[in-house]
């Protein structure tokens, strides 16, 4: 794995911690996997401690405004680590390291099983990883469920890059799964550790900011159309908290989201142009 730690300004400038032959780049070049993002946010959201360490790093958690434009610089920051160069994503995630190491805390209410003044932190290992899983395990099903199958090999090498990324962001080796097993047991550990507690924030300011995203009157029918797709990819432990309408049920709406993955995996990205279906490098 490249080590974060051991680039310097005299590498080759042009240089990517990623090439087009990456699994990552493969994954997040698609057009498609932009849907996983209003995802990986409410899973974010589901843990108390990230709420206030990590997507509090805003001037006003209240403010939505404030919180897109921190979502957009970290959107950007993801595309620089995937897709710029190493000087740059090097640059870019020191000043975010820089950033979290300024963010601590202590919850000043009861939230799930933390108690008030639980302290927090945004360099926490637990909330980096938490956050790291969410954005992996999103790409994954997002991928898998509209774009095309991914073998064993090919989950093992998506999440190996996104360990680039975990180090590139503070995380230690040992902080991290090993590999895709690992990570699957960790999926399944955090769901069942009573950790992931949707409060009162997150089922209102949260749902706010991803269903109703700063877009023009023309776009709201895909947005709503994203939404629906959106409360349908979520764990369901987690969107039981969050206590989405039952309306449809959820079998219908799986089926419903299921038929439109299959129809665009089989019929609408096989003949799509490239330049339509890829993110430009």
């Amino acid at each position: 794995m490249p080590d974060p730690a051991n680039t310097s300004p005299g590498d080759d400038a042009t240089a990517s911690y990623f090439d087009d032959s990456s699994m990552l780049r493969r994954v997040q070049g698609e057009r498609t996997l932009m849907i996983s993002g209003p995802r990986a946010l409410l899973m974010q959201a589901a843990h108390p401690l990230a709420v206030e360490g990590l997507l509090a790093h805003t001037t006003n958690l209240e403010s939505t405004d404030a919180i897109y434009t921190r979502l957009q610089r970290t959107a950007e920051v993801m595309s620089t680590i995937g897709f710029g160069s190493r000087a740059e994503a090097d640059r870019m995630t020191r000043r975010v390291r820089a950033m979290h190491r300024t963010v601590k805390g202590e919850l000043d209410r009861d939230v799930g099983i933390f108690p008030a003044g639980t302290p927090y932190a945004a360099d926490d290992p637990e909330l980096l990883m938490w956050v790291l899983f969410t954005l992996v395990d999103s790409g994954l099903v997002v991928y898998e469920r509209f774009v095309g199958a991914m073998s064993q090999d090919e989950r093992e090498a998506y999440w190996a890059d996104f360990r680039v990324v975990g180090a590139l962001f503070g995380l230690k080796d040992d902080e991290m799964p090993a590999d895709i097993a690992e990570l699957d047991a960790y999926r399944e550990l955090m769901y069942a550790s009573g950790r992931l507690h949707v409060s009162e924030w997150a089922r209102t300011q949260a749902r706010e900011i991803v269903f109703r995203p700063p877009v023009p009157f023309w776009a709201r029918p895909l947005v709503e159309v994203v939404n629906y797709v959106t409360v349908d990819l979520l764990p369901p432990p987690i969107r039981d908290e969050y206590g989405f309408t039952p309306v449809p049920p959820a079998a219908i709406r799986g089926l419903t989201v299921s038929a439109t993955a299959e129809y665009l995996k089989r019929i609408v990205l096989p003949l799509m142009p490239t330049s339509l279906r890829r993110i430009p490098a």
